[in-house]
């Protein structure tokens, strides 16, 4: 049976660690820690001794395990105080010479708390740390404050500070039993003992990292060492610490003159605000780590404060260049915009230290974001203002991290800006309040392209709401704004509500785009009337939106339609392509808000809320005089600018990668009848005979378990089911067909599916041979 996913994610920082253990002993001791010779007892003794005390080291301190880097960090702690006490005759160069220093007690780098009593400086053979930090590549300054901070407290509490031989490993056991029947986790301490229960599938990574060049004959063939989470990490943060080692955690002279340049001073404001968020972030950030960890949380807004005076430099020089001016009071003096532009600092230098998963998307952890949204209580549409001028102004970032805040981007768009106590719900009030032409964006735009010319300053002082501090009419003559030819006076149109929508509108399509290609092949005329109905809530019926998400609008217009075309799309079948979408949760369409704080699935929400709302504009699409049709968005390129010329392959010599060419059959350019030729609709994620098998199976067994469960095989997620999984229920309208009817048409719709499949391959057949006639 496979291991459920929560199992999957549960497993693998320990396994990691493990694997990471081993490789490391494998480079510091002279006998293999899993060798089968009797004098490798010792070594086995030190490995599983290190492993233990590093997992109780990690219970005890971290209130969060799966952070990485700081476990990684107390890793090499725990390595330097078992390497100081093994045997020098197991010992490989250069820890042999490097145990042979002096043990000195550690000093506290932060001038932060001296005041505070603490514990006494624990005594490290500094050397032996440095060396270790320098062979894997991470920080020696933060390795030493998780030294003094964290492991040193750690160790005084267990009695070891001064023990000089190592501690026995049933005594560790002993304390790693109490925190693994806390817990009621797994025994991370089989990792060691290869337990095939905890074991996942294994890549030969020599195999996997071969470079595929034409070798000399006799030449070994070159391997490069695998690019392991813990690896790419540290290789990140150590990028980011070599681009903001020249900068300050100060303002520099040209900020400081650009400070002095405005009308009302900011530099008071900027330097107490800063203090006051390093404060609140540190404490936020040990609540989510551990009360030891306030001090990384320190170092790591520092990081932060780097950057985002780095990045605000940057933008104030183009500013000057754009609109050859010296003065951004009105800019400096904005809260809202500080507090976001130190926000998306600090996300980067948060998901640098997560790591990412490898398509942009940092791993989940309880830092990620919006978790520095609600540190700072700061608005998501605020900070959404700032994305895309702070990626514009720091070259440096990776592919990765700008994938990263555009999926952040995406999320504010999505759900996070739509909940119930955001402005956005004002400002679109007041935006229907000053009339059709009025509007957030007309729809007339969305096929023209979406320009990217603006900046910060142009979307935090646009016209937003009525200022406590400034009427409209004394904000609207201190900024140049376009004229709009009008008979009436109005307020400038928001550049920052309209840029909002705008890319509301093109996620939206690219969302259904993606929806209808999966399902809906066989009638690609229902995408645009789709669209029309999904385009017409955002824009009317906004307050659908409140606590809610994109998507369950987008799903309930797809339903709605195709019941209202008389075209047999069920939720069910719905919610299983949505399952398939990249960044997509159950939750979406498992729990939705129904009304006053209850909540319920999908269906619920179409039946109660959605289609109540929308009846009479639904049933507009039924008659001889549909709506007019929303013209689809023009989708551009991402705004963000990837490098498209052949980049090197890291660790290679001779290994480039370039953009795919397109071909004949690249999805961008296939028609509908060849479509059905390299996609079968839903992907049922094994081959057709194996899955045609399996219904045979199905039908043949009495074990409905097994009828349930025909499609998968794993265990599905602990999340509240929706009724159709559970009783048949499939059908909006509250119908409920028995299970064996219900099995019989699912049999009937892939039969029908496969013969049409056959059918329109013969024709294409057919077609092609008439072609090559002469």
């Amino acid at each position: 049976m496979a291991p459920w996913p929560g199992w999957r994610r549960s497993t693998r920082c320990p396994m990691r660690f493990s694997s990471a253990l081993k490789r490391l002993c494998g480079k510091i001791y002279a006998e293999p820690p899993d060798s089968k010779e009797k004098d490798s007892l010792d070594g086995k003794r030190i490995i599983h001794t290190c492993w233990t005390l590093f997992l109780v080291a990690k219970g005890r301190v971290l209130q969060m395990e799966d952070d990485l880097v700081i476990s990684f960090q107390l890793l090499m702690c725990v390595l330097e105080f078992c390497i100081r006490r093994s045997p020098p005759s197991l010992l490989l160069q250069p820890y042999k010479t490097a145990t042979n220093r002096l043990v000195q007690p550690m000093t506290r780098t932060s001038r932060r708390n001296h005041s505070k009593g603490k514990p006494r400086s624990p005594e490290v053979n500094l050397h032996l740390l440095e060396t270790l930090c320098k062979e894997n590549e991470c920080s020696v300054d933060e390795v030493k404050n998780v030294c003094l901070t964290s492991f040193s407290i750690f160790m005084e509490s267990m009695g070891l500070s001064d023990t000089e031989e190592l501690p026995e490993v049933s005594e560790l056991s002993s304390q790693y039993e109490e925190l693994y029947l806390k817990s009621k986790d797994f025994d991370a301490r089989l990792f060691l003992d290869h337990d095939e229960t905890l074991q996942m599938s294994t890549i030969d990574f020599a195999q996997l990292e071969r470079t595929p060049k034409k070798n000399q004959l006799g030449d070994e063939p070159v391997v490069i060492p695998p690019q392991t989470p813990v690896r790419a990490a540290m290789n990140s943060i150590q990028q980011l610490r070599v681009v903001l080692a020249s900068a300050s955690d100060a303002p520099s002279e040209v900020l400081s003159a650009y400070f002095k340049n405005c009308t009302v001073d900011p530099t008071q404001e900027i330097t107490q605000r800063v203090r006051r968020l390093g404060e609140h972030f540190s404490q936020r950030f040990a609540q989510a780590m551990g009360q030891r960890c306030m001090e990384i949380g320190s170092q790591r807004f520092t990081l932060g404060t780097r950057l985002y005076y780095r990045v605000m430099e940057s933008m104030l020089k183009s500013e000057e260049r754009r609109l050859s001016v010296q003065n951004f009071s009105k800019l400096l003096n904005d809260s809202a915009f500080h507090t976001s532009l130190l926000a998306c600092a600090l996300e980067v230098v948060t998901a640098t230290y997560r790591g990412t998963g490898g398509f942009g998307v940092a791993v989940e952890t309880d830092l990620s974001f919006p978790w520095i949204l609600d540190v700072f209580q700061l608005v998501a549409y605020d900070f959404y203002k700032v994305i895309e001028s702070f990626i514009k102004a720091e070259p440096s970032l990776s592919r990765d991290m700008i994938k990263h805040l555009e999926h952040c981007e995406h999320l504010v768009m999505e759900s996070i800006a739509w909940r119930g106590d955001s402005p956005l719900f004002e400002l679109l009030h007041q935006a229907r309040e000053e009339g059709p032409g009025e509007q957030a964006e007309p729809p007339a735009t969305l096929n023209q392209p979406l320009q990217h010319n603006h900046t910060a300053a142009d979307l935090y002082l646009s016209p937003l709401r009525p200022s406590n501090r400034m009427s409209p009419g004394a904000e609207a003559q201190a900024i140049p704004t376009p004229h709009y030819p009008t008979q009436a006076p109005r307020h400038p149109r928001s550049t920052s509500l309209s840029l909002f929508y705008k890319k509301v509108y093109r996620l939206a399509y690219l969302r259904l785009n993606m929806m209808c290609s999966r399902l809906l092949t066989s009638h690609p005329e229902l995408e645009p009337v789709m669209w029309t109905l999904f385009q017409h809530t955002l824009q009317h019926e906004y307050e659908l939106m409140r606590d809610r998400h994109l998507d369950q609008l987008m799903m309930s217009a797809m339903y709605a339609i195709c019941k209202v075309k008389n075209i047999d799309l069920r939720f069910k079948t719905i919610v299983t392509a949505y399952k398939n979408l990249p960044n997509t949760n159950q939750e979406t369409f498992k729990r939705v808000l129904i009304r006053d704080g209850q909540y319920d699935s999908i269906i619920v929400f179409y039946n109660l809320v959605f289609m109540q709302r929308l009846k009479t504009n639904i049933l507009q699409y039924a008659s001889p005089r549909p709506p007019t049709l929303s013209p689809i968005p023009n989708i551009p390129c991402s705004p963000y600018k990837y490098p498209n010329s052949p980049r090197k392959v890291p660790g290679s010599n001779n290994v480039y990668i370039s953009p795919l060419k397109s071909s004949r059959m690249s999805p961008s350019v296939i028609t509908p009848r060849s479509r059905i030729l390299v996609s079968i609709g839903e992907s049922f994620g094994i081959s057709s005979s194996d899955k045609f098998s399996k219904i045979n199976q199905m039908v043949s067994s009495s074990d409905w378990t097994l009828k349930r469960g025909y499609d998968g095989g794993s265990a599905p997620k602990p999340l509240k089911r929706l009724r159709f999984d559970m009783d048949g229920q499939d059908e909006a309208d509250g119908s409920k067909p028995s299970g064996k009817s219900t099995l019989i048409q699912k049999l009937a719709e892939m039969t029908s599916t496969r013969t049409r499949i056959q059918e329109q391959k013969l024709k294409e057949d057919a077609n092609s041979v008439k072609r090559e006639e002469p």
